[in-house]
């Protein structure tokens, strides 16, 4: 692969690290005037001002492609952690209802919601599955996400989970973006299991994550932690069964009720906590004491009507903050990572910069990357965004747009704008 140099970028905007950043560090970004990135092997290795890295270089430059980012802001690509994107349906419907007043767990509880999105992806085929798959990243990679988490949890049965995760390992070798595969079949009690949900964790630990752990399909399991769902203490059983099995651990915590999930993610060490709405104060200490990551989505308490989480203060508490999608079919239909960052920055009081790093430096972090990819410096993955204005906090100015023009990952160009004239 030919070596490239950008060179003249209006700005380079990057968190720095090898670790998700915590409290007011999230506020410390990099910021580099008529910046340069020089890139080898899909690796980037001289970041600087344009003239600082031509001197350091000392002619090597001859060899390499040269491409111009003036006038364009240069950050990291996006990392959205937290989705739910393999599935087969639509509920539009629901969505009305909710509208109108019917409750999310009311839904669930009339047989709706999860249980309506299994019902159809048991009856998809692998092909309806990944195309539906592929076609979803093609729209994750234009909105600047370089880097993916997919959950499966809409078969609640070997059969479909398999399938699910299987499908997102074929799209792995297959679309530009990276892809980090999560077990979900903690996501809602099977019409099978009715009333027996403990047999259900049995049949998890005994006879499906070991089949997975087997055939190498996931790197996470995680759990729907609520009312009516899984309790605290269930939940638990699953999670440190999935660990000693050798699986890293996410939760769906405290989203509708305060059950104590963020406090679970703490004590079980979960590399991140999701939701966290209804998260205590006590919870969120526990977070910051353990380094776990609270993941927030804005996005479904937008499409809930629910109060947002308390970013201020877990940003205050020292927590690491990472912002993600939660693009499902039910609650969040949506993958805008304008509308997040709009979100975040306008109602949940985050700092631009706070915002930046969630969705790039701790997003990799709330997938145990962050030492390969979420930030532009020598050493990490060249996955950049090329904006079309030359500063990063245009990204909220420009309010609820998507204003990536490129997107290069592993230093090729993957997703361009199209030009109408």
């Amino acid at each position: 692969m030919k070596a490239k140099l950008i060179v003249h970028a209006a700005q380079i905007a990057t968190p720095v690290g090898h670790s998700a950043k915590r409290g007011r560090e999230m506020d410390q970004i990099s910021l580099t005037s008529d910046g340069a990135v020089y890139i080898e092997d899909g690796v980037i290795r001289e970041t600087g001002s344009t003239a600082d890295v031509l001197a350091r270089l000392n002619g090597r430059e001859k060899d390499a492609e040269l491409i111009s980012a003036e006038g364009k802001c240069i950050i990291p690509g996006f990392v959205d952690s937290h989705t739910h994107f393999i599935f087969a349906g639509y509920r539009p419907e629901e969505f009305v209802n909710r509208l109108a007043g019917t409750s999310y767990l009311s839904i669930l509880k009339q047989g709706g919601g999860i249980q309506s999105t299994v019902k159809s992806t048991r009856r998809a085929s692998f092909r309806e599955l990944y195309n539906d798959g592929f076609s979803r990243m093609n729209s994750f990679l234009s909105q600047g996400v370089t880097t993916l988490e997919g959950k499966s949890g809409y078969g609640l049965d070997l059969e479909t989970e398999l399938r699910q995760l299987e499908v997102m390992k074929s799209l792995k070798g297959n679309h530009s973006c990276s892809l980090v595969s999560t077990y979900l079949g903690g996501h809602a009690i099977p019409p099978e299991y009715a009333g027996h949900a403990d047999d259900y964790v049995s049949e998890m630990l005994q006879d499906v994550l070991p089949v997975i752990k087997g055939k190498g399909l996931a790197q996470f399991c995680d759990v729907f932690c609520e009312k009516d769902v899984f309790s605290i203490q269930q939940s638990e059983r699953l999670l440190k069964g999935a660990s000693a099995l050798g699986f890293h651990l996410k939760i769906h915590a405290d989203e509708v009720n305060n059950l104590g999930g963020a406090g679970l993610a703490a004590r079980v060490g979960a590399i991140s906590a999701d939701h966290l709405l209804m998260a205590s104060k006590s919870g969120i200490r526990a977070l910051a004491a353990s380094g776990t990551v609270a993941t927030l989505l804005p996005c479904t308490a937008f499409c809930l009507n629910e109060p947002y989480a308390d970013a201020r203060t877990m940003i205050k508490e020292n927590c690491a903050v990472a912002l993600a999608s939660d693009y499902n079919p039910g609650s969040c239909f949506t993958n805008s990572i304008p509308l997040i960052i709009a979100l975040a920055v306008i109602h949940m009081h985050m700092s631009i910069a706070e915002a930046l790093t969630a969705l790039t430096l701790n997003g990799a972090a709330a997938l145990d990357c962050a030492d390969r990819t979420g930030s532009v410096e020598p050493g990490k993955t060249a996955d950049l965004l090329f904006l079309q204005f030359p500063d990063y906090r245009f990204l909220v100015y420009n309010t609820g747009i998507n204003i990536v023009e490129f997107v290069m990952k592993k230093g090729d160009f993957v997703w361009q704008r199209e030009k109408r004239v």
